[in-house]
Order: C-alpha cells, then structure tokens, then sequence
C-alpha cells in the first residue's frame, strides 16, 4: 500500500543563523522539483530543544508555519537526541525521517530514503558510497578520529554492520518509529546507536542507503574527557538497559 505522508523532523538548538536558509533549501525543493519526485504531503516539524535564541521565533515568522506546512514544537532543553525522541513521537505521518536542522543532507535525498521504506521498516541514510568513498573525509581530522574510534566500540558492542552510526538522517514507518523511540533512554550522541540497536532487538527489516552530505561547520561538539566518558558510558549500557526489550511479533510491535 503506497505511503500517504511524510514527516521530517528537524530538531534545533540555538539554530537561529543557520535554520533560515536550511528551510529556504527544503522548501525550495518541496514546492519545486520535489513536487514529482516526491508525490505525497511533508510535514515539517523544528523541534526546539530549549533555544535561548531566535530559533523559535525564526520558525513560528515562516509563512510555511501559517499555511500548516510547518510546525514548532518547543521543548525543555534535553540534548539532540531528546529532542529527535520527542519529534519522532508528536509525528503523525505514515513515514517519519528526522535531519540535521542544517540541511547538510540536501533534502532531494529523501526520495532514495522514502524508496527504502517501501521495503523496510527502518531507512538508515550512510555517508559511505558503494565505491567505498566516504563523504565524512571533509570534515577535521580529529572528527575523523573520533569516529573511527566511536565506531570500533559500537560495531563491537552494540550495532553490528552498520558502519554510518551517526549519519543524521534516519527513516522509518510510523508503526516502527513509535515502537522504537518509546524505548529510547539516552540523549546524548549516542542516541543514534541505541535505535538501531533497538531496531535490529525488535526485529525489523532495514536498509542503509547511502546519501549525499556536506559538512556544514558550525558542531556544537567540544570534545574532552567528559564527553568521552559520557559516550562510553552509553555505549556500554545501551544493550544493557535494553536486555529485557523482546523481539517484536509479525504485525505488530507489542512487546
């Protein structure tokens, strides 16, 4: 049965120089060339993670949010990875897919995402290329570093084969989606590998797809040893909290 809406969750925080023109991008592209690529309704909802900026007042100011196309959904600040949860769950689309609130995934990427989830109940968007390219080789060494070591312990520990964990652009049935985001418990970066590591737990077919992608500058991330220890922390207790989670049954997520 084809997909009848899609809604894409930006989450944002203190987004206000850089929120403008990724909405001017997206909307472009919706209202123009997206129109036939991607023939059903988008939803946009900015989930404002307790901006102390204009964020806010940028999104409510945009005529997309007077003519119902898009919507700020304003809560306490929590870290990315509350506010992709509580998107995720206020979405009402049959198809949700929640981005980086810069658009460093342009958003004609969604065409090859929304495909994915004709097939699967979960689309992951990977910055690795078919040829083995990898679209992160922009970004600063140390970010570099930093995710290779990040990936190392994940694939170990708790995610298998995915090998993009923190693309930030993920896709899923709206059944799938609420059944997973549920159950997430951590906020931080590592917010990313608990869903698929929850995703693979319940059972559900998925897909990586791979996209494109800019580095955007502009990371809120200061690495240091208390981000290091946070990250280790919640990769070690991702699976850990999650031990008593069940594979989900054919047709419905009950647990």
């Amino acid at each position: 049965m084809p997909h009848e809406s899609l809604t894409l969750v930006l989450p944002a925080y203190n987004e206000e120089a850089r929120l403008g023109p990724a909405l001017d991008e997206l909307f472009a592209w919706l209202h123009g060339p997206g129109r036939q690529a991607l023939p059903l309704p988008v939803h946009v909802v900015v989930v404002d993670d307790g901006s102390s900026d204009g964020t806010a007042d940028l999104v409510r100011a945009r005529p997309e949010a007077a003519a119902g196309e898009l919507e700020l959904l304003p809560v306490p600040h929590g870290g990315k990875g509350a506010a992709v949860r509580a998107g995720m769950l206020h979405a009402a689309g049959d198809l949700v897919v929640f981005a980086d609130a810069d658009m460093a995934t342009p958003p004609d990427q969604l065409v090859p995402l929304v495909a994915a989830l004709e097939t699967a109940d979960a689309a992951y968007g990977s910055r690795i290329q078919p040829d083995g390219s990898d679209m992160r080789a922009s970004q600063p060494a140390w970010r570099r570093a930093l995710g290779r070591t990040f990936h190392l312990l994940a694939s170990v520990w708790v995610v298998g084969p995915v090998q993009d964990t923190q693309c930030g652009f993920k896709g899923f049935r709206r059944e799938a989606a609420r059944d997973v985001f549920a159950r997430q418990k951590i906020t931080s970066i590592v917010f990313d590998v608990e869903v698929i590591f929850l995703v693979r737990r319940r059972g559900y077919a998925f897909r990586v797809v791979p996209i494109r992608w800019t580095d955007v500058r502009g990371s809120r991330m200061h690495p240091g040893f208390r981000l290091a220890l946070r990250v280790a922390w919640d990769l070690f207790r991702t699976p850990l909290v999650h031990r008593d989670v069940r594979r989900a049954r054919a047709g419905s997520p009950a647990a």
